[in-house]
């Protein structure tokens, strides 16, 4: 079965942001994407705004709607912009002070669960499905399941940045692991973080896996290819 590829555009605003220009456009991006391969085009609403802004996040989904899928942390002010421009899905991501890019899943304390529990609920009363992204954990999987999410994104992170093929062999296990008992939970399941066209086959071939979401790989190889080409070889290889 043919995965479904979700296309992260963060990194076409970093080179925007890079001259303050008004190009290369996010939405230009999107439209090439989802005509050469992409089932939905994914973009990461940061505090800082270091490349997505809300400007962007509101002309993608006036322009394609029912193909945004958008990752922001649990704070209010993200929480209202989701609300405000209804993307299809919202990835609930942590996000710390200083990161160059998410370094990991949720951590699931009480406090956070609460405020994970009231965005949930309110992104649903939008109808806008909800993805957590979690680490390939069973404890992280069933937390998911009992806040209401209806994804979780499982962080290749660490099977990414693998050094041998026996910690590989493991993180894969985890990852094959989790999938099963995401889907036992009723949950939907995707993957990314780190993902490129030398490791996703390992992870696309997991049984219950659902949806690839990859951006840096993609976008780092358009330079050379052009981004039709890297987002069709990336397509082909699901």
């Amino acid at each position: 079965m043919t995965l479904k590829l979700g296309v992260n555009i963060d990194h076409i605003a970093t080179l925007r942001q890079a001259r303050r220009a008004p190009y290369p456009d996010p939405v230009d991006a999107a439209a090439v994407c989802l005509s050469t391969g992409a089932d939905y085009i994914v973009v990461h609403l940061r505090k800082d705004e270091r490349h997505i802004n809300e400007k962007d996040v509101a002309r993608l989904c006036k322009t394609f709607p029912g193909k945004i899928h958008l990752e922001c942390s649990y704070t209010p002010e993200l929480e209202k912009a989701a609300l405000k421009y209804k993307p299809f899905s919202v990835c609930i991501v942590p996000e710390e002070p200083g990161e160059v890019t998410t370094t990991g899943g949720l951590k699931f304390t009480p406090k956070v669960q609460k405020r994970l529990m009231e965005m949930i609920d309110a992104l649903h009363k939008k109808k806008i499905l909800v993805s957590l992204f979690v680490s390939p954990a069973a404890a992280d999987i069933r937390t998911a399941a009992k806040l209401g999410a209806d994804i979780v994104e499982l962080c290749t992170r660490d099977y990414s940045e693998a050094t041998t093929a026996k910690a590989s062999r493991k993180l894969l296990q985890d990852l094959a692991l989790s999938t099963l008992l995401a889907k036992e939970l009723g949950l939907e399941v995707h993957a990314g973080h780190g993902l490129d066209y030398h490791n996703v086959l390992a992870v696309a071939d997991i049984g219950g896996m659902a949806c690839m979401n990859i951006g840096f790989s993609i976008i780092t190889r358009s330079v050379f290819a052009g981004l039709p080409a890297a987002v069709s070889e990336m397509k082909g290889l699901l």
